[in-house]
């Protein structure tokens, strides 16, 4: 007969592989995560609250995005947005029309305030963004390029892609979705940003946008 404590090893041993079996690597995730890679094909990230600068989260493990146009998409980090449209600009021909159609100018914080959007100028083209003061910043330059970005839009279906030809200039919208990667199978790609103090080539967002609610 086996000694107690040879039993009391044998009770641990089978304890401990129950719960891998129960719990595989991998598994241990929130039921807030279950419900979100389980909600849709493009499932929605946490959201910014009312007034606040866009809200990053982590991507979850295990979340796949559906390819658009025949390229991989890889999602970077949660992203929901609340802002001002300062400019739209479409795109028909360049390497990234096919999977961003449009670009937005977005602006939040005091790049809403009516009192300093009427001291800047801005424009798009090439997928960038300019913005220009008449003698002297209505607000110091850094807290512009903070509170500003061109976002390039991916729309993840045609209602979301029907919201975003509707956007205008002056309007105040609410985005949310993914910050991505996108691979094609020519080796092209293209990141988003993961910040909001950058600027020049590489500070813009790449959003797969699973919504577009324009207030």
């Amino acid at each position: 007969m086996p000694k107690r404590s040879t039993l009391l090893l044998i009770v641990v041993a089978c304890m401990v592989l129950g719960w891998f079996l129960a719990h595989p690597p991998g598994s241990e995730v929130s039921p807030e995560t279950r419900t979100l890679l389980a909600n849709s094909r493009c499932p929605l990230p946490p959201r910014v609250a009312a007034g606040a600068p866009p809200r990053q989260t982590d991507a979850p493990s295990g979340l796949v995005l559906p390819a658009v146009a025949g390229a991989r998409l890889t999602p970077l980090a949660g992203f929901s947005v609340e802002a001002h449209v300062l400019g739209v600009e479409n795109y028909w021909f360049d390497d990234g029309a096919k999977y961003a159609p449009t670009d937005l100018a977005l602006g939040w914080g005091r790049m809403r305030d009516p009192a300093v959007l009427s001291q800047l100028s801005f424009s798009q083209g090439s997928r960038f963004f300019h913005y220009r003061w008449r003698s002297a910043p209505p607000i110091p330059p850094a807290e512009i390029t903070r509170s500003a970005s061109n976002m390039h839009i991916i729309p993840a279906g045609d209602e979301v892609a029907s919201a975003l030809r509707d956007l205008e200039a002056g309007d105040n919208v609410r985005i949310d979705g993914w910050l991505v990667r996108i691979d094609r199978a020519d080796g092209w790609h293209w990141i988003s940003s993961l910040r909001r103090d950058d600027s020049g080539d590489g500070a813009c967002e790449l959003v797969y946008a699973c919504t577009i609610t324009r207030d």
